[in-house]
């Protein structure tokens, strides 16, 4: 089975994207292929690392956690892959960026209040190779997704 990823391939990662509990049949069925078609290329997905888990898709805030955070974070340099390793240990980090600019990380995390937000930028402050931070508190959400468009 060739490791390239083709057109097929990306459908069915959509498909997987709207709905990954539906059946490899019902996948094919809509795609116009085998129902093996589907499960070897779902396998094929799984090996390259493309699909990495099936996880469901959550409103944060319906489970309480109303306040979402963006924190750039500047670390003093040779230091940036264990901090940023160790900052997204932390179950309130949703992601971890390295990225270019004024900071060397951002890090985008969700909390239920603001003492949570407040003790996490204290947490991260305190650590040895933190020179400082920047947080930025999302007013509304307008789009969150973590997907492709295919």
């Amino acid at each position: 089975m060739s490791s390239k990823i083709d057109e097929l391939d990306l459908k069915i990662v959509g498909e997987l994207q709207e709905d990954a509990r539906q059946s490899f049949k019902d996948i094919a069925e809509r795609l116009g292929v085998a129902e093996g078609t589907v499960y070897n290329r779902v396998n094929k997905l799984k090996e390259l690392g493309v699909i990495k888990r099936f996880v469901p898709d959550i409103d944060f805030s319906k489970l309480g956690y109303d306040l979402t955070a963006l924190i750039g974070i500047v670390i003093e340099g040779g230091h940036l892959p264990e901090m940023e390793k160790k900052i997204a240990k932390d179950p309130n980090v949703s992601a971890v960026y390295d990225v270019t600019g004024e900071y060397d990380v951002m890090v985008v995390t969700k909390f239920k209040d603001r003492a949570g937000l407040d003790k996490f930028i204290k947490n991260i402050l305190s650590m040895k190779y933190v020179k400082k931070t920047y947080t930025m508190v999302a007013m509304n959400v307008v789009k969150e997704v973590y997907g492709i468009c295919v």
